[in-house]
């Protein structure tokens, strides 16, 4: 069994004006966090760096949503050594996951526009897997949930300090955990019920429209 890497990362944007050929992209990391997750799928370790934006800049939007400060990156690394720390601290024979696809798309962004080339880096990206997809096949949706809504319907307690690089990346990692020991997720009671009532009633409503159904499938 492989041990796995649950990683977050928190992006401050990139005015228009700024964005030249040289750096095309709207978004730029200014937070990675991470925990390991052992082959017992327990959370053993964390991994935690502000990033100093080179393009980008903490407008109080950002600041408000993430908690980050101008005052937080100013002297931090920028992303290609924090890459590299990233990297050096993930374990030989891990895989990385990431709530959605943004994040690994956001490190390709980077490391294309800013000319970054870590070898290992790129392993990772290549085995990197999507938990938001992995929920949405455990739901039978093709629905993209949100984390808190995710998190709300496997009946797991969070931290509610979102947008925080480490603190989403703790929560996912629970319910990665979770999806791993239950073959059939586990939902919350109240989650569940609602949704049965919400199939039952779209139920309803298709014999309602298409009478005949009744016939020939009854």
């Amino acid at each position: 069994m492989s041990k796995y890497v649950i990683v977050d990362l928190e992006m401050c944007m990139v005015p228009k004006p700024i964005r030249t050929h040289r750096y095309p992209w709207s978004a730029e990391t200014i937070q990675i966090g991470a925990v390991l997750v052992d082959e017992n799928l327990e959370i053993i370790d964390e991994f935690n760096t502000y990033v100093h934006p080179e393009y980008g800049a903490i407008d109080g939007f950002i600041r408000n949503l993430t908690g980050i400060s101008s005052f937080d990156v100013k002297d931090a690394s920028k992303v290609k050594e924090a890459l590299e720390q990233f990297v050096d601290w993930v374990p030989e024979d891990a895989i990385c996951v990431s709530w959605s696809n943004s994040d690994k798309k956001q490190i390709c962004h980077e490391i294309e526009a800013k000319h970054i080339n870590i070898p290992r880096l790129n392993m990772l990206l290549e085995t990197w897997q999507d938990c938001q997809k992995t929920f949405s096949e455990k739901m039978d949706r093709k629905k993209q949930y949100r984390l808190s809504e995710a998190l709300i319907a496997a009946d797991i307690m969070f931290d509610e300090n979102l947008h925080d690089g480490l603190v989403d990346a703790k929560n996912t990692a629970m319910l990665f955990i979770k999806m791993k020991k239950e073959p059939v997720l586990i939902l919350n009671e109240y989650y569940r019920k609602s949704r049965e009532d919400g199939l039952k009633s779209a139920m309803f409503t298709l014999g309602d429209i298409c009478p005949a159904l009744s016939v020939v499938f009854g």
